[in-house]
């Protein structure tokens, strides 16, 4: 049997370097990803059995009716590449799974709106950037999230500058920070942001690896530490064990 085509939208730069760890990590689940960028013509989709919405920059205001403001980097390329993937997966139930830009543009895409600038939409808001769990995050009990993460209280990143704001047609908010902005929707959809307890890393995994690829790296070590150690855990689990405490019953 044929292993399903998991398409995953990038940026076209900087996009790759996260793309490494989608496709490394896709390919040990047994998938065969391909990457989508904004340049590719939109028939590319076609042979998609499922779809990631990956991180990026700001979605274009004029998609959902909002006012442009100054100083924001849009691609709006990849916002007509990534609205026509989700028509596709809609029209044929394929999942869907939307991260950070990801989350915001399904919402966008059932009819919602977003915040431009969480800063000025939230008063008090604290200005950071980190791809630290720096924050808290309450999860609605008993929604999907809740039930993948098996707890209703998480600390998470702190990476966007826009936010969703009225919800889309049929999609109800699951988390909030301590602000009230909304951190995951869902809809038969599940569209969060990145937690970094989905990984299911234990909290000193992250912390070594934070010291280990920031001490190799620096700032870049520290960015991608949760990626890298998450790939990390994905090759020790699909490692061939032949020892008789793992020998299959």
């Amino acid at each position: 049997m044929t292993p399903p085509r998991i398409g995953v939208t990038t940026s076209r730069g900087g996009g790759r370097y996260m793309w490494w760890f989608y496709r490394l990590t896709l390919r040990l689940l047994g998938e065969r990803p391909l990457r989508m960028v904004p340049t590719d013509d939109v028939s590319v989709v076609d042979s998609l059995q499922g779809l990631i919405v990956g991180g990026g920059d700001d979605i274009g205001a004029e998609i959902y009716h909002g006012m442009p403001i100054p100083d924001v980097r849009i691609d709006p390329q990849r916002d007509r590449l990534e609205l026509h993937a989700l028509e596709h997966a809609a029209r044929h139930d394929i999942p869907v799974l939307g991260i950070c830009r990801g989350a915001q543009m399904l919402n966008v895409f059932y009819g919602g709106s977003l915040h431009q600038d969480i800063y000025t939409a939230y008063e008090g808001l604290r200005r950071r950037w980190t791809p630290l769990p720096v924050k808290y995050v309450t999860v609605a009990p008993g929604s999907s999230l809740a039930r993948v993460l098996g707890r209703e209280r998480v600390k998470v990143n702190s990476l966007h500058t826009q936010s969703v704001d009225r919800l889309g047609g049929g999609l109800t908010a699951t988390a909030h920070d301590e602000h009230g902005v909304i951190q995951a929707i869902d809809g038969n959809l599940l569209a969060p942001l990145l937690f970094s307890e989905v990984v299911d890393l234990h909290p000193i995994a992250i912390i070594v690896a934070i010291l280990i690829f920031g001490g190799l790296w620096g700032f870049w070590g520290v960015f991608f530490a949760i990626p890298l150690a998450t790939v990390v855990q994905a090759v020790l689990r699909a490692w061939p064990r032949t020892s008789a405490w793992h020998k299959p019953i």
